[in-house]
């Protein structure tokens, strides 16, 4: 029986080889940097750099949180934002396969 951890890093191999503009590997390496986050955090930060809608990073985060299964999330109250965080188990995985991909594309 294939265990969690290799399930994610396979998951995560796949999510990474699918990115072309780089944006999946920024929001990737964003929660690397930062303890927790909401998407509006996230997405502001990411505007700096990629031109895309918040329902986009929201959807993301929500694809890497359900399906890869490498974030926690919590909500304090009803009114307030879901704050998502990296579980820290996972910290290495997320690092190896941004170094793997990043030496695996050619340099332009």
């Amino acid at each position: 029986m294939e265990s969690i951890r290799s399930k994610i890093i396979r998951r995560l191999q796949r999510f990474i080889e699918l990115d072309v503009n780089g944006l999946r590997s920024c929001i990737l390496s964003k929660f690397l940097n930062v303890k927790e986050t909401t998407v509006d955090k996230l997405h502001a930060a990411i505007t700096e750099k990629y031109a895309v809608s918040r329902s986009a990073v929201a959807s993301m985060v929500g694809y890497i949180y359900s399906k890869i299964g490498i974030l926690r999330s919590y909500k304090e109250s009803y009114k307030t934002p879901i704050i998502y965080s990296l579980k820290e188990e996972y910290a290495d995985l997320i690092r190896n396969a941004l170094e793997s991909s990043n030496t695996a594309q050619p340099a332009v």
